[in-house]
């Protein structure tokens, strides 16, 4: 997973608008084409937001499948079992 984060912040360091004339139009004032650019804390917002907003979507979903799936089998069927 390590390598997921490193690309984030590595994709906010290394942007530049020779490579990609999108940014150059799209994000003007994020990408200035040095290290230190708009875009670079951007990324940093992203990779902190990321975990948080995962394990969110992770609890709802647990809790959802859990409400209409139920996670424990009934006392009866364990002893069936």
């Amino acid at each position: 997973m390590r390598s997921a984060h490193d690309g984030r912040l590595l994709t906010g360091v290394l942007a530049r608008n020779s490579a990609n004339a999108n940014l150059a139009t799209n994000l003007k004032d994020k990408v200035t084409d040095s290290l230190t650019q708009g875009l670079v804390l951007e990324q940093v917002k992203a990779h902190r937001r990321h975990p948080r907003d995962c394990r969110r979507r992770h609890d709802v979903i647990a809790y959802l499948v859990k409400a209409v799936l139920g996670l424990r089998a009934t006392t009866e069927a364990e002893q069936e079992a």
